[in-house]
């Protein structure tokens, strides 16, 4: 059964998705975070859950990119958040069974970036993420303490296949556990199920590369009041930290000055 989508956005605080509900279920999680209302671009990242557009970086500096602490605008029936160093355009519209978004970031050539639809989820402990077995999965240094092996001095991150890369299980969120890990597969489309439920994630983009990010912190993140939070991120690029990024491993603006994307969010399975 397919049923459509409502979102809600708070262009004033960030352009962040603060709703996606279908069928009476909200999808986002969310949690208090007052202080996310006086933010200033370089501060440190508040997190209030929802969907944040974290672009040129999610790790790294600016942490979780330059997108939520500036304003966004609304512009000939686009949301536009305005940077120094590139514009990004969004245009949502509602299909009969999700929605869909839009993107066009425009740049100088040769400007590289991360970006990442950073969808916080508020799933029970039963819900799994299927992507295409097999599929090439990238762990980051958190993940040592879960590995039980000695992490390779030097190294960014180790890969392995999706869904037990390096033997470590991620297909499953399970009860709070007081652990945190990261991990990029290299995938197109997932989709999580969470008992009856269904919520499918796409990302489409010509000449740049694609993947599926996954954020698992299971109480064990931060170190200081640590809560859960779960996240599944459609992202152009395959590292969390653009700083980290090889040749491969981040968007690049061509010769037009334009990226363009697609974001797709269903509520049937499309991950086949």
């Amino acid at each position: 059964m397919t049923v459509p989508l409502d979102i809600a956005t708070d262009l004033a605080h960030g352009g962040r998705w603060t709703s996606l509900r279908g069928a009476g279920r909200e999808w986002l999680w969310r949690r208090e975070a007052p202080e996310r209302d006086n933010v200033s671009p370089g501060d440190a990242f508040v997190d209030a859950g929802g969907l944040e557009e974290c672009i040129p970086t999610v790790r790294g500096t600016p942490d979780h990119g330059e997108a939520w602490s500036r304003t966004w605008t609304r512009e000939a029936g686009a949301d536009v958040l305005r940077c120094d160093r590139f514009t990004l355009a969004r245009t949502v519209r509602a299909e009969a069974d999700g929605v869909v978004a839009d993107y066009v970031l425009t740049a100088d050539p040769g400007f590289r970036f991360v970006w990442a639809a950073h969808a916080l989820l508020d799933l029970s402990d039963r819900a799994l993420l299927r992507i295409r077995d097999g599929a090439r999965t990238r762990l980051f240094p958190e993940a040592v303490r879960l590995l039980g092996r000695a992490w390779p001095d030097g190294a960014s991150w180790v890969e392995g296949d999706w869904p037990a890369p390096c033997g470590l299980r991620l297909d499953r969120f399970g009860p709070d556990d007081g652990t945190a890990v990261g991990a990029v597969v290299d995938a197109t489309h997932c989709c999580v199920h969470d008992r009856a439920d269904r919520l499918s994630l796409g990302l489409a983009a010509d000449g740049q590369p694609v993947s599926v990010a996954l954020w698992r912190n299971l109480g064990g993140f931060p170190a200081q009041h640590p809560y859960r939070s779960t996240g599944v991120e459609p992202m152009l690029g395959r590292v969390f930290d653009l700083a980290e990024a090889g040749p491969d491993d981040a968007a690049r603006v061509p010769a037009s000055g334009e990226v363009r994307w697609r974001l797709t969010l269903a509520t049937n399975c499309r991950c086949a």
